[in-house]
Formats: C-alpha cells, structure tokens, sequence
C-alpha cells in the first residue's frame, strides 16, 4: 500500500502486474463538493489472465479487507478529519464486458473501521 497525491506508476508497471493487473487503486475525489472514495478495479481488458468472471468474484470477496486496509493505512487522515468517514465509497469495476463494467456504492468509509 503507498499513500500519495498520485498514484505509484512505477510500482504498478512491473511484469507480474501488467498480466495479472489485480492492483486496486482508490483515490479521496469531490464529488458536487462533497469528498468520495473511488476505487478502481481493472476486471477485464487488455492483456491479463483469468476470465472476467473470476477476476470479478475475487475483487468482490476480497475488497471488504482492501477498504479496511485503506482505512487503517490512512487512519490519522481520519482521526484528523473526521467528517471524511462519512464519505462514500465508490467502487469502479472496469472490463471490456458489460456485465462486468459498473460503479457501485459500498457504502461509508467508516463501515471499513
């Protein structure tokens, strides 16, 4: 996890990542002036292994831990800005198929304590 006003590129151009892209990249946006947590979730597209579905059902089961990562890795942000907890969490699932291609809403970042 590296915390940073803009994403680690460099991290996240290796080999290994460029095939299996199972990065999630998330970043304290505004949204009609309100702060939004957006998670990105590459699910498909591009050259990378597993199917959409599978890749899909993995970021699922295991986002739940990633925002609670998230959460205590920037937790003096938090403390120090409590009104943020309040902030919704957007998740942008990615891929090349519809079905697969959405933005959700998973709740508050404070659900992730």
């Amino acid at each position: 996890m590296s915390i940073g006003d803009s994403f680690q590129t460099k991290q996240i151009s290796g080999l290994y990542t460029r095939l299996m892209r199972d990065e999630v990249l998330a970043e304290l946006t505004d949204k009609d002036g309100n702060p939004e947590l957006r998670v990105y979730c590459h699910v498909s597209g591009g050259f990378i292994l597993g199917t959409a579905k599978w890749r899909d059902d993995i970021f699922r089961r295991e986002l739940p831990l990633v925002l609670e990562a998230i959460r205590y890795g920037d937790r003096v942000i938090f403390e120090n800005n409590t009104e943020l907890d309040k902030c919704p969490v957007n998740i942008c699932f990615k891929s090349t198929y519809s079905a697969y291609n959405r933005n959700e809403d998973w709740g508050i970042i404070a659900d992730y304590k």
